[in-house]
């Protein structure tokens, strides 16, 4: 649906274009072909003034989510500029990229936006821009939100087959911008992904006991969750996918300077639970 709107709105734009300035059927041609490709690197990634439209619309679903608030977005983005950005992740010098091996993940990781190809670097840039920021506080209700430059455990995350992320909160204190994390951004980048591989994102109840609900990390897939001290998440399960596949995902974290969660102001790391027996 979004993305019927986004093409119907570039004709739009490319006829009044065409009718105030005549070409030649010469001329227009690579003008047409440009608009048909559904790219132009120039152009916003998003469609911004759609999106307090969107946000309003889905709020209350938000809000209502269980086992905490959250929501899935299919198809939010362009699906050619997600394939240059799946491109881009598959072709990064994985020598740059964070390892993590322990009891509780198995993970590659990288922060540093440097690093990054041309259309990833826009389009996290767009997923930090005010307008963006403001469809996020209709969205979730939650005023104040402040983005991350250094994308401080966000970035690229890389699990390969035999991979996990244990079922955890996040850390909910960040001590360089001194701002309490508010909210996390999954994009995932998985192109012909299979059920069987697994890799689900699990949102567990507010105990930590147990899974409530599996999301599949299906390409052009956005999850955008609340993070507190009782988001419960991950997937535990060791990843089940081919050698040469893997799981890719962009993740992007919201903070802010208040925090409402007065159980939970003295700052820690991420907490990991353990499965449950049974």
């Amino acid at each position: 649906m979004e993305e019927m709107k986004v093409a119907a709105t570039i004709h739009s734009l490319v006829g009044k274009v065409f009718r105030s300035n005549p070409v030649s059927a010469q001329q227009r041609k690579p003008l047409e072909k440009k608009v048909k490709s559904g790219f132009d690197f120039q152009n916003p990634f998003l469609v911004y003034r759609d999106l307090p439209k969107v946000a309003k619309r889905k709020r209350g679903a938000y809000r209502d989510a269980e086992p905490f608030p959250h929501i899935v977005f299919d198809n939010f983005f362009d699906r050619v500029i997600l394939k240059k950005v799946w491109r881009e992740v598959r072709n990064m010098d994985r020598d740059t990229f964070h390892e993590t091996e322990s009891r509780n993940e198995i993970k590659l990781s990288i922060e540093d936006d440097s690093r990054l190809g041309p259309v990833t670097w826009k389009l996290i840039q767009s997923l930090n821009s005010g307008a963006f920021l403001s469809f996020l506080e209709v969205l979730t209700s939650t005023k104040g939100l402040i983005t991350d430059p250094h994308l401080r455990g966000g970035g690229v995350h890389e699990i390969q087959r035999g991979g996990k992320l244990g079922i955890h909160t996040d850390f909910n204190y960040y001590e360089r911008l001194k701002l309490y994390r508010r909210l996390n951004l999954l994009l995932y980048l998985n192109r012909g992904w299979s059920e069987e591989w697994g890799g689900h994102l699990e949102l567990w109840n507010r105990e930590g006991t147990r899974c409530c609900q599996r999301i599949s990390p299906n390409f052009n897939r956005m999850v955008i969750f609340d993070t507190s001290n009782f988001s419960y998440h991950g997937h535990p399960e060791p990843l089940n996918c081919p050698a040469e596949q893997s799981r890719k995902s962009l993740a992007l974290y919201y903070y802010t300077v208040d925090y409402p969660h007065e159980s939970d102001l003295t700052p820690h790391s991420t907490r990991f639970v353990g499965l449950p027996s049974g």
